[in-house]
C-alpha cells in the first residue's frame, strides 16, 4: 500500500497540475510499448494495444541504438529511474529534456544503483550514464526525442484533450468538496482516512509530505493505479490514471485532429492554431507545434485575436495566447470535445 500523509498546510498546497506532463507520459507509455500482453478486457486496452502495434515497428526501425537504454531505464515492471521525471506539468518537450540532463552525478548513481540491485548486469552505456558521461547524457536525450516524435506526437492532440477533460472534473470536485473530497475521488482504489490518503500499490511505501503538499498530475499512459516517485524531492507528485473515451487510436490520429467544419472555415492552419491554444501557450511553442516560423505563428494568432477568438498578454519579452470564450465556443460546436467538459480558459 501507499500511504501518503497529510497535514493541514499539505491539504492547502495540493494542486492538480494544469496539462499531461510529457516526461511522464513517456515513461509510462515506454512501461506500456514493452508490454507483450494481448488480453484485450477493455476498449481503452483495445485502443492501447492498437497503439502498441502502431509504434512498436517504428520504435524497431528508428531507435535501434537508443531503445535498449529507454528499456533499462524503465522497465515494465518494478523500479523505474526517478531522474527520467523531474517535472510535474510540463508540456515542453525541449525545457523537460534539459531537466534530465542537468541530473545531478549522485542521483544518478542513486537511480542507477537501484537498477542495478534487480536488473545485472548493467550495459556498458548504463554504468557510463551513472557516471554522468556527457556523450551518454547526449545519446539520452537524443533518445528521449526521438521516442517522442514516434510514440506520442502523433497522438498528443488526444493526451490534451482527454486530460482537459479529466482536469476539469477534478477542479468541479475541489470546488465543491475542497481537497478532501478531491482525494478521496481520485481512483477506485484510493481511502482518504484522515489525515491519509491510502492507495492500492505493489509495494509498501509511506510519503510524508511534511507541509511541501502534494501536485496531482493526471496521465493517459498511466494504467491501472497510480504512481509516486521513490525519492519524492522539493513537492511529492501523485500520478494518476485518467478516464479514457475510446477510438483515440483511429485515423485521426494520424493527422491534426482538427474537425473538418472548423478546417473550412477557418483554413487548416489557423483551425490547428485554436486548437493547440486550447491551453494556452507562447508565440515560440506555436511554431513549433503547427511547424511555422515564430513570425508566420504570431501572424495567425494576431488574425484569431482581430476576430475575438483568441486573447494574448504580455510577460516581458514573451507573448502567451489562449482562446477567448468564444473561441472556445467555437472549437466546441462541432469538434471532438462535443462533451462540453472541456474547462474554459480564464479571461
Amino acid at each position: 500500500m501507499l500511504r501518503i500523509h497529510f497535514t493541514g498546510e499539505d491539504l492547502a498546497r495540493t494542486r492538480i497540475a494544469s496539462g499531461p506532463d510529457v516526461l511522464w507520459e513517456a515513461l509510462l507509455s515506454i512501461h506500456m510499448v514493452q508490454d507483450r500482453s494481448t488480453g484485450q478486457v477493455s476498449p481503452a486496452s483495445a485502443d492501447f494495444a492498437r497503439w502498441r502495434r502502431a509504434v512498436r515497428p517504428r520504435i524497431t526501425a528508428q531507435l535501434q541504438e537508443q531503445a535498449p537504454l529507454l528499456g533499462e531505464l524503465a522497465p515494465p515492471v518494478g523500479y523505474s529511474a526517478d531522474f527520467l521525471t523531474p517535472t510535474a506539468g510540463s508540456g515542453d518537450m525541449e525545457a523537460a529534456v534539459d531537466a534530465v540532463l542537468s541530473t545531478p552525478r549522485l542521483h544518478l548513481q542513486r537511480d542507477i544503483g537501484r537498477l542495478a540491485a534487480v536488473r545485472r548486469p548493467l550495459s556498458g552505456r548504463l554504468a557510463l550514464l551513472s557516471e554522468g558521461d556527457p556523450r551518454t547524457l547526449g545519446f539520452l536525450g537524443h533518445a528521449l526525442h526521438s521516442y517522442h516524435r514516434i510514440a506520442l506526437a502523433p497522438y498528443w492532440h488526444h493526451v490534451q484533450e482527454q486530460i482537459a477533460a479529466d482536469r476539469a472534473v477534478r477542479v468541479a470536485a475541489l470546488a465543491e468538496g475542497g481537497t478532501e473530497r478531491l482525494l478521496a475521488g481520485l481512483h477506485p482504489g484510493a481511502r482518504w482516512e484522515p489525515p491519509v490518503l491510502v492507495l492500492a500499490y505493489p509495494r509498501s511505501q509511506d510519503l510524508y509530505l511534511e507541509g511541501r503538499g502534494l501536485i496531482l498530475v493526471p496521465s493517459f499512459f498511466c494504467w491501472g493505479m497510480p504512481i509516486t516517485l521513490r525519492e519524492p524531492g522539493t513537492t511529492p507528485v501523485l500520478v494518476y490514471p485518467i478516464a479514457r473515451r475510446s477510438g483515440w487510436t483511429g485515423e485521426e490520429a494520424r493527422g491534426t485532429a482538427v474537425p473538418d467544419p472548423l478546417v473550412a472555415l477557418l483554413g487548416r492552419t489557423r483551425a490547428q492554431v485554436l486548437y493547440e491554444l486550447t491551453h494556452g501557450c507562447g508565440t515560440r511553442e506555436l511554431a513549433r507545434r503547427i511547424g511555422v516560423s515564430d513570425a508566420s505563428a504570431s501572424q495567425h494568432a494576431t488574425a484569431l485575436r482581430q476576430a475575438g477568438l483568441v486573447i494574448s498578454r504580455r510577460s516581458g519579452n514573451s507573448v502567451h495566447h489562449s482562446l477567448t470564450g468564444l473561441g472556445l465556443d467555437l472549437l466546441l460546436a462541432g469538434g471532438p470535445w462535443a462533451t462540453g467538459r472541456a474547462p474554459r480558459p480564464a479571461g
